[in-house]
């Protein structure tokens, strides 16, 4: 369904020739959000360097702080200090790693914890991870936003099968506070692959880092002992798939843009990104002030991003505006993020001309000849950068609703004006 929701339309701006720049990018939500949550299960003072100005690390904060952990923020330095939790209220927004990575701490907590959320929040998947928590031991009234958790101070922990096809946040969820069970916790997953395995590598190396013991050798199963979490001080490192989103504007329009801060290895998914705009016919070179994308002739691509679906979004943006037809695979879980993201690409790519068919697992997109006019984005932070993506080629392009970037991009529409105006 199209909600333009009364908000002002953002024009997304159309450059006179090839896009060239540097730009800096936020911190990484994923890494900011996980090492807010570590510490915030730490015995000691932690501190968090590199936070993002963004809504979703906001509403980290406001939940830790619901749970009773003290949490100060001072610019994109976060000092937590963890100690016994608390029943509260926890707003979880439209943040997945709130709503699926919180209850399992909150768990610990002594006494009632509601959580409840934006409204489209109410309609993704919370079932794995409640019903998780419910047979390692825990109390909980409903099955989806709005729910209450019956904290009793502790969990039995334990063994525990899921599905975790819909979401690998489930599988990180119980991961991150599992040291904290009295058993610890060992997670199987059974059904389908895993999405975004690199969310939960990284979950693994974070753990480590915090000095917890996890064992993922065997396939689909993680355990994690039982024992302390480290107070430790954290970088967190760009948000690389939020990046995407500037190299995307030099592969659109043959331009060049670097982007500050590309770390030389990351668990961070979006680093597919790369391989995705060689194979469409971009040049991409780590220098010595960043990671730089060079665009030629854009091209389509048969790509399978079910490691990375984050970057679907983006990749769908490019393929409209290539020269052949492109194929997106592997990615039919991310019918449950903030929107469902094939209808909704599939529905504002084929009203601005392209050939659009959603299949099974993924898209297949044909360009067109497109033309300007409305975008939604649905509350949505990765479609509305989608639309801006789009906008570089097609003149009169406007979305419905920029400010949901702020999710994880502070002035999103700042950032790319200064960039491709």
């Amino acid at each position: 369904m199209r909600n333009h929701g009364g908000v002002q339309p953002w024009s997304a701006p159309t450059p006179d020739g090839p896009v060239r720049g540097t730009v800096s990018v936020p911190g990484s939500k994923s890494v900011t959000n996980r090492a807010l949550l570590l510490s915030g299960l730490a015995h000691g003072t932690s501190t968090v360097h590199g936070v993002p100005a963004t809504r979703d690390s906001a509403l980290m904060c406001g939940a830790l702080r619901s749970l009773g952990v003290d949490v100060r923020v001072d610019g994109e330095t976060v000092t937590v200090t963890g100690g016994p939790l608390r029943g509260g209220t926890v707003d979880c927004g439209l943040a997945g790693t709130v709503m699926r990575f919180v209850p399992p701490a909150a768990a610990l907590a002594h006494g009632d914890v509601t959580f409840d959320g934006d409204p489209h929040a109410r309609e993704r998947p919370m079932g794995t991870v409640l019903d998780a928590l419910r047979a390692l031991g825990a109390a909980i009234d409903g099955d989806r936003l709005p729910f209450t958790l019956h904290g009793t101070g502790g969990l039995p922990g334990g063994d525990v099968t899921i599905d975790a096809s819909a979401s690998s946040q489930f599988v990180s969820g119980l991961l991150l506070s599992g040291a904290r069970f009295d058993k610890g916790v060992t997670v199987h997953h059974d059904g389908k692959p895993v999405p975004s395995l690199p969310h939960i590598d990284m979950t693994v190396a974070m753990l480590r880092e915090a000095g917890v013991a996890v064992d993922d050798t065997e396939p689909n199963t993680w355990r994690v002992e039982p024992g302390p979490v480290a107070a430790r001080t954290w970088a967190v490192e760009p948000d690389l798939s939020n990046a995407s989103v500037f190299l995307a504007a030099a592969a659109a329009t043959g331009g060049e843009v670097t982007v500050a801060g590309w770390p030389a290895e990351s668990t961070q998914p979006g680093t597919e990104i790369l391989e995705v705009l060689r194979r469409m016919g971009a040049t991409v070179t780590p220098t010595d002030r960043g990671l730089r994308v060079a665009g030629g002739a854009l091209h389509g691509v048969d790509v399978d991003l079910h490691e990375a679906s984050e970057l679907t979004p983006t990749v769908a943006a490019l393929a409209a505006l290539a020269d052949s037809p492109s194929v997106i695979r592997g990615v039919a879980h991310i019918r449950g993020h903030e929107t469902d993201r094939l209808a909704a690409l599939r529905t504002e790519l084929a009203a601005r001309g392209s050939r659009v068919e959603e299949t099974e697992d993924g898209l297949r997109i044909s360009p067109g000849e497109l033309t300007g006019g409305p975008w939604c984005a649905y509350a949505d932070h990765r479609m509305a950068t989608a639309g801006a993506i789009v906008g570089l080629r097609v003149p009169g392009v406007t979305v419905d609703d920029i400010a949901c970037t702020a999710k994880t991009i502070p002035d999103f529409a700042g950032r790319w004006a200064a960039l491709v105006s």
